[in-house]
């Protein structure tokens, strides 16, 4: 009998392991890694969804004579472990090996934990800015003011994310470097959370991706204002932004290994196309993996001189789809499972002709997150905006339940969400 067969959902049973779906994870609201089927409701979400799964009998909780004897068709070809799908997957306690790993648990509701990381990201922004300008001045970077500056983003986020990833994504500031680095160490924090990985190492992501690009300020700025492809030369100038600060960080006495390999190898990719090393795989360190991960998100969804951005969805499809190539299939599929296929600040179109913004309580709701509705049926600005709650509406079993159509480009029906006030 092979690994993995692929069983009709009808005839799926409590106990047994999905590994595989008849389509593409994404628009599903389920695990990407695979989850067990324990209870009848789990039953009821895969049928709704797929007519077929596959099921890894090694991982199931019920006899391999109960999956022979329910098997609907010949057991389908393995699928391509390049994608990550059937291949065995690496558990995040190897992949952070020596470190203490546990779930967190919200500890704070959406609307409780507002207006604390509006106040810690508000701080954090401009602190930053400081730290690099000091830099830039010629000053040694202010490492201590950093470690405390990035302490109450790492406390709001393990009480409950979802507050300051929605305050970064609609609080964009004018300098593209300052703002993306705030960004990435929020998105990474998020990631490190939802891993489980303790406050000290969710603190040297927060710093390490605050870093990651300090050596920027080496660079010729007409260089990184550059809208047009860079020549050789100019694009191994820019590549040497990952030396600039490795130096800075050796002026400052940095001894943060985790915050070293950061800015070392966040350029690093899976496959070893990545520079200035060319690691791969395992040879790129654990924390660098996610800084590579973060970094890349949040550039495809900002503006940048020489790319237009793309809308959180779009990205998180783009990273899904490299995931094994670019970067590391269980890495990715944690940082899906942090952020949600709509992410905070992900403009939409629902079904009933409405545009909204997702705001909260994503991450369990893939799907079915919390919508702001900013423009009737007719595309018109309400006069006051309503927050529907996809999936409470989908708990009354109504046939007509709104649900999201399509995600839809940054600048979309001219608005500004930048301006978005949640008491509109």
């Amino acid at each position: 009998m092979l690994k993995t067969v692929k069983i009709a959902t009808s005839e799926l049973g409590l106990g047994m392991f999905v590994s595989g779906l008849d389509r593409p994870w994404l628009e599903t609201p389920f695990v990407t890694q695979g989850f067990l089927i324990e209870t009848e409701e789990d039953l009821a979400r895969v049928r709704h969804y797929c007519n077929y799964v596959y099921v890894d009998h090694r991982r199931s909780a019920v006899p391999q004579a109960r999956i022979r004897h329910v098997l609907s068709a010949r057991p389908e070809r393995e699928a391509d472990p390049r994608k990550g799908v059937n291949r065995k997957r690496i558990p995040m306690e190897k992949i952070f090996s020596g470190r203490s790993i546990k779930s967190y648990r919200d500890a704070s509701q959406w609307d409780e934990e507002h207006p604390r990381a509006h106040a810690a990201v508000s701080t954090l922004r401009q602190d930053i800015g400081r730290i690099y300008q000091e830099v830039n001045d010629g000053g040694k970077l202010d490492v201590i003011k950093l470690r405390k500056s990035v302490d109450p983003i790492v406390d709001s986020i393990s009480r409950n994310p979802d507050a300051c990833l929605w305050v970064t994504r609609l609080k964009q500031h004018d300098k593209y470097t300052y703002q993306h680095s705030l960004s990435a160490s929020i998105w990474a924090v998020a990631v490190g959370r939802q891993i489980g990985l303790p406050r000290h190492d969710l603190r040297s992501l927060a710093m390490g991706c605050m870093l990651m690009d300090v050596g920027k300020l080496r660079i010729e700025p007409t260089l990184l204002r550059s809208d047009r492809e860079l020549d050789d030369g100019e694009t191994q100038a820019l590549a040497a932004h990952v030396q600039h600060g490795l130096n800075i960080l050796d002026d400052c006495g940095v001894i943060n290994q985790d915050v070293i390999d950061i800015v070392a190898y966040h350029h690093e990719r899976h496959d070893g196309s990545g520079y200035p090393s060319g690691l791969s795989r395992e040879q790129i360190p654990a924390f660098a993996r996610i800084a590579g991960i973060v970094d890349t998100y949040d550039a495809l969804t900002n503006q940048r001189p020489h790319a237009s951005r793309i809308s959180p969805s779009a990205a998180i499809k783009l990273l899904y789809n490299v995931r094994d190539t670019d970067f590391q299939a269980e890495l990715v599929e944690a940082f899906i499972q942090a952020v949600g296929l709509y992410p905070a600040g992900t403009l939409v179109e629902l079904s009933s002709g409405e545009v909204g913004v997702v705001v909260a309580e994503y991450r369990t709701r893939r799907l079915r997150p919390k919508i702001m509705v900013l423009l009737d049926a007719n595309k018109r600005r309400l006069p006051r905006s309503r927050v529907l709650d996809l999936y409470a509406l989908e708990a009354t079993d109504a046939a007509d339940a709104v649900s999201i159509s399509k995600s839809l480009e940054p600048e979309a029906y001219d608005l500004d969400l930048s301006e978005i006030r949640l008491e509109d």
